[in-house]
């Protein structure tokens, strides 16, 4: 991880920026996030605009690049240089290669020598190898997922990848080293049903799931090279709907959730299972989070999320106790809902 920027011992630190996907344009917005203040002035708009509606976003912090899948236009995904003080730079070419459909989850290894999407025909899931640009795409797996992608993520190691699925089994995982290995095999317990988002723990020990059908979530132990344990009990509080992200704060001892239901955001205490649910926050988002996603900041101090009714960007404090104030909003709002959100440092 990049190091953090000190402003004061009073302001806390910058986490370089936080970049959305936008399904309307210009596609995305970008801010300056401070820890303990929120939101700077937003950054202006790419230079070379975004093709179209953007689905997922996910940055490199080695190469210092965005990324992000086009839901609707070719070519389904595009890159940009990124830097702390200007925001976006340069557009990437497109790849040799382009992707077959449209863009869903998108990830980079932690190296950033691979970035990979999933998709919503066949092959459903695709890699390219990466140096300062696209370079030659990977070989698809020997044994494609057998549905449309919902979500895509490497591990913490880099060492396999996920990707969520429409139909069962929900949820196909690889073992990857500059290309697709075997596909492990099915946990015990298939996930619930379409699977919307999928991560590993931070110390790639744990493995938790967002579906559309209850419980809504579900945590599996995760050995690499060995694949998944027994289910973890399900949360004695379930999340009210459809989980669409489910991520470990960066100690991996708290899972924050964007679901469909009010209250909108879920959380609970990790340890080797879900611990009592956290109360909810005191000012919720301002509507369903059905469409978006929230991550915790890389200090572990922040939550932000999207919501689908403006100010359609959502933060908040965190500590151990659970949820804090929420930040006030940007000065300059995305144009509308926030779908994902990536930390840039």
């Amino acid at each position: 991880m990049s190091a953090v920027v000190q402003l004061s011992s009073v302001e806390g630190p910058v986490s370089s920026g936080i970049i959305l996907s936008v399904p309307t344009t210009p596609f995305t917005a970008a801010y300056p996030w401070t820890g303990w203040l929120g939101y700077g002035a937003k950054y202006t708009n790419p230079g070379t605009a975004l093709t179209g509606q953007t689905n997922s976003v996910a940055y490199s912090v080695t190469n210092k690049v965005v990324a992000f899948s086009l839901q609707t236009l070719s070519p389904f995904m595009e890159a940009y240089n990124w830097d702390w003080s200007n925001g976006f730079g340069t557009k990437y070419s497109n790849p040799a290669s382009l992707p077959g459909s449209a863009g869903q989850g998108i990830d980079w290894n932690p190296s950033g020598t691979d970035i990979a999407l999933s998709e919503t025909t066949t092959p459903f899931i695709e890699a390219w190898a990466w140096s300062n640009g696209f370079g030659t795409k990977r070989s698809n797996p020997a044994t494609l997922p057998g549905s449309a992608g919902r979500s895509l993520r490497f591990s913490r190691s880099g060492a396999d990848i996920a990707a969520g699925e429409l139909n069962t089994p929900f949820l196909s995982v690889y073992p990857y080293s500059s290309g697709f290995g075997t596909r492990y095999a099915n946990p015990g317990t298939l996930p619930s049903g379409t699977v919307l988002d999928a991560t590993f723990s931070p110390t790639n020990t744990d493995f938790i799931v967002g579906t559309n059908v209850t419980p809504f979530v579900l945590a599996y132990p995760w050995t690499t090279g060995v694949g998944f344990g027994t289910k973890y009990t399900n949360p004695g509080t379930l999340p009210s709907g459809s989980v669409r992200s489910a991520r470990f704060s960066p100690p991996g001892k708290d899972i924050c959730m964007w679901e469909i239901n009010t209250p909108w955001v879920v959380a609970y205490p990790w340890s080797a299972g879900f611990g009592t649910k956290y109360a909810d926050p005191s000012s919720l988002p301002a509507g369903s989070t059905s469409v978006t996603r929230g991550n915790f900041s890389p200090s572990g101090n922040d939550v932000v999320g999207g919501s689908a009714l403006t100010p359609f960007v959502v933060g908040y404090k965190w500590s151990t106790a659970g949820w804090g104030t929420k930040y006030a909003n940007p000065g300059s709002l995305p144009s509308s809902l926030g779908v994902e959100i990536a930390f840039t440092s």
